[in-house]
């Protein structure tokens, strides 16, 4: 008989959310309990195979007693607390944050980036044109993914996937001090003359299209991206045994981009240049 080790259940923590009392489990953020309690707090450097960075602060909540507003995707929940999401405070913050970003970098392929736009009543136009952060043509220096900086808000989850929480590749950090500051490999070169390894996994967790697949931004250059024509099927890899899950994202029966789900617990979200690319063979229909 096979016995599975469930581990040590962990204690509930009870605080109030919203006016609303809420459990959950202890070492869970606030971002979890709000997301648990049906509550859409925005997010955006936020993601769920990686440690947060706290670098947007579009999620900022109110904590009683807190001097200042405390990011929901790292703030461990404490039993007692009192946390408001949709505070006024809150709300002007993330109407800021989004107007700073919206004003300095492209946000057109951020999902849901005009809905909150829209919802916090944010009017970036209002720092005018010179506030843009970088004017420069996308990078397009190989065959499989395009580096577009316009829409770069340096969030770090590239970094991170890159380096030591994922990959250790270590091809991708940070360039510059403050308004400087960017994304880029080793002495700013192509990225054939780096220690990239091509596994995508920085494009996976870019949640602004900054980095995107060489198929998807020439698509969407012609006009022909179309999402809701789209279809999703997750099969398993064929290229050695580690059995990762991929993603075929297909349209108009060809497909366009791999991805991989992020709670397989073999991939994580993360596949090899294999996995993420090498899906030619699957439609050479000569």
């Amino acid at each position: 008989m096979t016995v599975t080790s469930l581990g040590i259940p962990r204690r509930l923590l009870e605080f109030t959310l919203d006016g609303q009392e809420v459990r959950v489990p202890e070492g869970a953020t606030i971002l979890d309990a709000c997301r648990a309690a049906g509550k859409d707090v925005p997010t955006l450097c936020q993601g769920d195979t990686l440690t947060p960075k706290n670098a947007c602060r579009v999620c900022v909540v109110e904590v009683e007693g807190s001097r200042t507003l405390v990011p929901a995707c790292s703030r461990k929940a404490e039993a007692g607390m009192e946390v408001r999401t949709d505070s006024e405070r809150a709300r002007h913050s993330r109407k800021v944050v989004l107007e700073l970003l919206a004003s300095s970098v492209d946000l057109s392929t951020t999902p849901r980036a005009a809905e909150r736009l829209k919802e916090y009543e944010a009017k970036p136009d209002r720092f005018g044109p010179d506030a843009a952060r970088l004017n420069e043509q996308p990078r397009i220096d190989n065959e499989l993914y395009v580096r577009d900086y316009d829409k770069c808000i340096l969030c770090y989850k590239c970094v991170d996937a890159c380096g030591d929480q994922w990959q250790n590749t270590f091809a991708i950090s940070v360039a510059g001090r403050g308004f400087d500051a960017r994304i880029a490999v080793e002495q700013d070169a192509p990225l054939t003359d780096s220690a990239c390894v091509y596994c995508g996994n920085c494009v996976e967790v870019c949640p602004t299209g900054a980095l995107s697949f060489r198929t998807e931004f020439e698509m969407r250059r012609a006009g022909t991206w179309d999402e809701s024509a789209q279809t999703e099927t997750t099969t398993v890899c064929a290229y050695c045994g580690v059995g990762c899950n991929l993603t075929l994202h297909v349209q108009d029966n060809e497909i366009v981009k791999v991805t991989s789900p992020h709670d397989n617990p073999v991939t994580h979200g993360n596949l090899c240049i294999k996995g993420r690319f090498g899906y030619q063979h699957v439609q050479n229909r000569g």
